[in-house]
């Protein structure tokens, strides 16, 4: 959530920023600067008129005191009326207040400089590619084929069970599954992440912290009874964390990383790209998350970009890292580097990983920040990243891994999984 200080003194540059969002924030910026206009003038109305109300109160004691009751009962029935129109005020500010906020939370966050125009996924810039696409041998399967004739996942299965998008991961696909959880884990603790266990539920107040709502109510489910949502990512719980949190200047940085199963409703998907584990309601990642000073976000976030090229190096799979442009970048990122591995059966790019900078867009939805050195209260910077989602993973594996005997395990992961080959 933008800070209502920097619209008012930064009008015409957020209105141009958001542009390259292809957001025409007019109207919206302008209704922000009124609202606070009529907030701050019925703060002062209030603020006057209890004062007058307890200097009164005061003079009235002092009438009482001094024998004089006849003038101290006239004053007291005027501090009735004041009394009446202090709660009046208090109300309409109240709902003044509240129709700031609500607005304030419509508004998406200013990007980077460095993000690109652009209308779609179509637009965004890549910025690096590395790693050789294997050349593979006639017949070679897509992933969803090659986990049925190796009996590793179970789709049909998870759709009897539950519904299309839950797959069940079987024997040695299992194990794979869980090696590349626990090789995410170990390489981002060594990396100086401290790794949590996250609940998997969320509270409405923890999805409006880190801007899930109430702009995406649609993609996450709803425990409705209790009125908690299923986690879209790690990103939600762990950056909850620090919630209503004053932090020291030395208490930076900090560093996190979790593994979550991850619920989205992806509505309406559909067509060829959604099959296999393309797309999917239910699936694993493993988050990184940083709460930084804002002088070093964007060192922590070239430090995140450069540990998942890291991961991808080690498992050896082509990939390249695209700067995603305004039509593309998230609500309430300032910038994110998508990261995408090549899937050579499918003949196509397949994201794996978003590293993002909110800059403090978050943090002032949480409430999150940290005493300065000149002893002032600062928003802090947050930033998160997958490192790194599964289900592309395995696909980029499987595919990319495959040969004519069976589907070699990469040998970084061989430690994890006791077996070197899937036949």
């Amino acid at each position: 959530m933008l800070q209502v200080p920097f619209i008012r003194e930064n009008k015409a540059l957020i209105i141009e920023r958001l542009a390259i969002k292809n957001v025409d924030a007019t109207v919206m910026i302008n209704a922000v600067i009124t609202l606070d206009e009529e907030r701050r003038a019925l703060q002062t109305k209030l603020d006057n008129t209890l004062a007058e109300s307890n200097s009164m109160s005061k003079e009235i004691g002092e009438l009482f005191k001094s024998g004089q009751a006849e003038k101290a009962n006239a004053l007291k029935a005027k501090t009735t009326n004041l009394k009446d129109v202090s709660k009046q005020l208090s109300d309409d500010l109240n709902t003044k207040s509240n129709d700031l906020k609500t607005l304030l939370f419509q508004i998406p966050n200013i990007p980077h400089e460095s993000v690109p125009a652009g209308k779609s996924e179509d637009d965004n810039v890549e910025i690096f590619i590395e790693g050789d696409i294997p050349k593979l041998y006639d017949g070679a399967l897509p992933h969803w084929e090659l986990a049925k004739k190796y009996d590793i996942i179970d789709f049909e299965l998870g759709n009897k069970i539950t519904g299309a998008g839950f797959p069940v991961y079987k024997g040695k696909g299992a194990k794979l599954q869980r090696a590349l959880i626990a090789y995410f884990l170990d390489k981002n603790t060594a990396a100086g992440y401290t790794e949590y266990q996250l609940p998997l539920l969320i509270n409405e107040a923890s999805g409006i912290g880190t801007g899930q709502l109430p702009d995406k109510e649609g993609q996450m489910y709803h425990v409705t009874e209790d009125n908690l949502y299923l986690i879209p990512t790690a990103e939600v719980p762990g950056t909850n964390i620090f919630r209503d949190v004053l932090l020291n200047e030395t208490d930076f940085p900090i560093g996190i990383t979790g593994y979550t199963p991850c619920f989205r409703r992806e509505a309406g998907s559909y067509g060829a790209h959604v099959r296999g584990l393309n797309r999917l309601h239910q699936f694993d990642k493993v988050e990184i998350i940083r709460v930084e000073h804002p002088d070093n976000s964007y060192k922590a976030l070239d430090g995140m970009v450069d540990h998942v090229k890291d991961i991808l190096r080690e498992l050896r799979l082509p990939y390249r890292i695209l700067r995603l442009c305004g039509g593309d970048v998230s609500f309430a990122s300032a910038l994110t580097f998508d990261f995408e591995v090549f899937s050579t059966a499918q003949n196509r790019w397949l994201e794996i990983s978003s590293i993002s900078n909110f800059e403090t867009f978050q943090a002032n939805r949480l409430k999150l920040r940290f005493k300065n050195s000149k002893g002032k209260n600062e928003l802090a910077h947050t930033l998160n990243g997958s490192s790194l989602a599964l289900p592309r993973v395995l696909a980029g594996i499987l595919e990319n891994y495959q040969t004519e005997k069976g589907i070699v395990i990469p040998e970084v992961l061989i430690p994890y999984t006791g077996f070197s080959i899937i036949e």
